[in-house]
C-alpha cells in the first residue's frame, strides 16, 4: 500500500470522526439552550427530555474514543496526526462534560418548579445560557477550521460568562438576605448558575485545544478567571467539577 493512500486513508477516517464532533456539539449545544427553557419556563417534561437526550452524546463520546483508538492502531499517525487525533478526542471529554452540566440543570428544574420563583433569575439564567451556546459554537468551529484566532476570541469571551456569574451570585446573595424563604430556591439557582460557569471552562478547554492543534503552543495556563465568589466568605463551600 503507498504511503498515499496511507494519508488519503486517515484523512477520511479523520474527516467521519470530525463529522461526529460537530453533531456531538450540535447536540450539547441544543442540550444547554433546552435546559435553560425548561428553567426559564418551568417546565419539567421538557427538563426530563433533556435528561434523556443527554444519553445520545455520552454514547457519541464513546464512539469517537473508540474509532480515534482504532484510527492510531491501524494507521500508525506521524506526530503531527497523532495531536490531532488526541485533540480530537479532548474536544470529546469536554463536549460530554458540558453535556453533564446541561443535564444538572435540567435535574434541578422539577425541584424549583415546586418553590417559590425568584424574580428575574430564570431569564437571567437562560442569557447566560445562551452566551454559553453561542461560544461554544464558535469554539467547535475553530476547531473544524484550525482558526486559532477565532478560539482566542472566545478565550477571552469567557471573562464574560465569568462576571455574568459574578453578578448573579450577588443577586442571590441578596434575595438570601432579604427573606430567608428565598434560601433554597437561590442555593438551587446558584448551582446551576455555578455548573453554567463551568461549561464555559470547558468551552475555553476546548478553544484552548484549538490554539495548541494549530500553533504548537498551549495559551497562558495561568490566565485569570473573572469569578470573584471563591473568595467570598459567604460562599462557603462551591460546588466542584
Amino acid at each position: 500500500m503507498s504511503k498515499e493512500h496511507i494519508v488519503s486513508a486517515f484523512d477520511r477516517d479523520l474527516e467521519a470522526i470530525q463529522a461526529q464532533i460537530i453533531r456531538m456539539g450540535g447536540l450539547v449545544e441544543e442540550g444547554i439552550l433546552e435546559a435553560a427553557r425548561s428553567l426559564d419556563e418551568r417546565d419539567v417534561e421538557r427538563a426530563q427530555a433533556v435528561r434523556q437526550a443527554d444519553r445520545a452524546v455520552d454514547e457519541l463520546e464513546e464512539i469517537i474514543n473508540d474509532k480515534c483508538a482504532r484510527l492510531i492502531a491501524l494507521r500508525a499517525p506521524t506526530a503531527i496526526d497523532l495531536r490531532v487525533v488526541l485533540s480530537v478526542m479532548k474536544v470529546a471529554g469536554n463536549l460530554e462534560r458540558i453535556g453533564d452540566y446541561a443535564k444538572n440543570m435540567a435535574k434541578r428544574t422539577g425541584v424549583l418548579a415546586e418553590l417559590p420563583p425568584i424574580n428575574g433569575a430564570h431569564a437571567s439564567l437562560r442569557r447566560m445560557a445562551r452566551e454559553v451556546q453561542l461560544l461554544l459554537k464558535d469554539a467547535i468551529d475553530a476547531f473544524i477550521q484550525r482558526d486559532a484566532d477565532l478560539a482566542k476570541d472566545v478565550i477571552r469571551r469567557d471573562h464574560d460568562i465569568d462576571q455574568m456569574y459574578n453578578a448573579l451570585f450577588r443577586e442571590f446573595l441578596t434575595f438570601m438576605m432579604e427573606d430567608p424563604r428565598n434560601i433554597t430556591p437561590c442555593m438551587h439557582l446558584h448551582f446551576i448558575a455555578k455548573n453554567t460557569e463551568r461549561m464555559g471552562d470547558h468551552v475555553t478547554a476546548i478553544a484552548e485545544q484549538v490554539v495548541y492543534l494549530v500553533t504548537g503552543e498551549r495559551p497562558d495556563e495561568n490566565r485569570p478567571k473573572a469569578d470573584a465568589t471563591s473568595t467570598d466568605a459567604a460562599l462557603g463551600q462551591v460546588q466542584k467539577d
